[in-house]
């Protein structure tokens, strides 16, 4: 099925017809989160290629355009205006929550359908502000119930502090682990702190959750700070056990914190690996890249996937068709056979819990 896609895959950049349909990436593809962006385009453009290699899409040849917004919500801004005035139908996109919901509004405005592969802040879907989105990753509230029942049921912590970026998708998870850890009535939070994103130096954090006397820490947003706490944490020869996000579940986050990243716990996308679709995509990316997939790949691959099958089903890119299209057609994909509820949700896709063991992330939960 994919055999075809590394050839196909060296003419996308080339020449392409005129009358071509452009469909937009937007994401972080520079700055210290483009670990994150750029694997998405790469997949998404896996998928073109293929596309392209059988005949294209409604008659004509798929094109990428990709937009960089740092994963900065002000950035967002004016990524998604670009993309808007290009007249792209659909964005795959964004990348970090923020960004997502400011990018959003305009998007809606414009009724262009966006479909992220990792931003995660449950209000995208469930405020029902914006029917235009969807996503192909479970949300924030069903990862931080997935790290509270692992710590508190698994790890048998009893005091736990929640730390956060205070951006959206950092606070909004921190949020919900408070509130899932005071339900449980098993364990107590035992600090709750927002940090500064960027900071040089973590220590007056890290001596807060020293004199909490906090058995483990679960922390809402990205590696640049995670490596840091945990660094540090570790430095001061603290046995705190450290539980975070798919914001920290990227080899990004080992390479940086080395030594010291080994036992930690991240949630992340569930494992496909045993998926035939999920290893011939991944051998296709090794080729076509020379590299392995990121973390967030497969859902970017899947996410492509779906918007453009369901500009197949719908005949057009006419905007209620294409959200009709996404809702009622089932699409394979690496995740598996997967389509949206009417909140925008792919039905079926989860997180496990994984840890850092001899410098690499493995499953620890199914």
């Amino acid at each position: 099925m994919l055999a075809a896609i590394f050839v196909a895959f060296m003419m996308v950049g080339g020449a392409l017809a005129e009358d071509t349909l452009k469909i937009g990436v937007g994401g972080a593809h520079s700055g210290d989160l483009a670990s994150y962006g750029l694997p998405i385009v790469k997949a998404a453009k896996l998928v073109v290629a293929d596309i392209n290699a059988k005949g294209g899409i409604l008659g004509k040849k798929v094109e990428i355009v990709d937009e960089d917004d740092v994963c900065k919500p002000e950035v967002a801004t004016n990524t998604a205006t670009k993309l808007a005035s290009v007249g792209v139908p659909v964005v795959i996109g964004h990348v970090c929550s923020g960004a997502t919901k400011a990018a959003l509004g305009i998007y809606k405005a414009s009724k262009i359908v966006t479909i992220s592969a990792s931003a995660t802040n449950p209000d995208l879907t469930q405020s029902g502000e914006y029917p235009n989105f969807f996503r192909t990753i479970a949300s924030d509230d069903a990862q931080a119930q997935l790290e509270v029942d692992f710590a508190i049921n698994n790890l048998k912590l009893k005091k736990i502090a929640v730390l956060h970026d205070k951006g959206d998708y950092g606070k909004g998870l921190a949020e919900f682990a408070k509130v899932f850890i005071e339900k449980s009535g098993k364990a107590e939070v035992v600090l709750f702190e927002g940090i500064t994103p960027g900071a040089v130096d973590y220590s007056a954090v890290v001596q807060k959750i020293k004199k909490s006397q906090a058995e483990g820490v679960i922390f809402g947003g990205y590696h640049p700070e995670a490596s840091k706490i945990v660094s540090q944490m570790k430095k001061d020869k603290m046995k705190t056990v450290f539980i975070s996000d798919d914001g920290v579940k990227d080899d990004t986050f080992i390479k940086v914190a080395g030594k010291y990243a080994e036992g930690v716990y991240a949630t992340g996308p569930k494992d496909t690996s045993k998926n035939p679709m999920d290893k011939a995509v991944r051998e296709a990316y090794k080729k076509a890249y020379g590299e392995d997939v990121g973390v967030f790949s497969m859902n970017g691959y899947a996410a492509t996937q779906a918007v453009l099958n369901a500009i197949q089903k719908a005949g057009s890119t006419d905007y209620d068709a294409i959200i009709k299209a996404l809702r009622t057609e089932y699409v394979e994909t690496p995740l598996g056979k997967i389509k949206f509820d009417e909140k925008g949700d792919a039905i079926g896709v989860g997180f496990s819990v994984y840890q850092v063991k001899d410098g690499k992330y493995v499953e620890v939960t199914k």
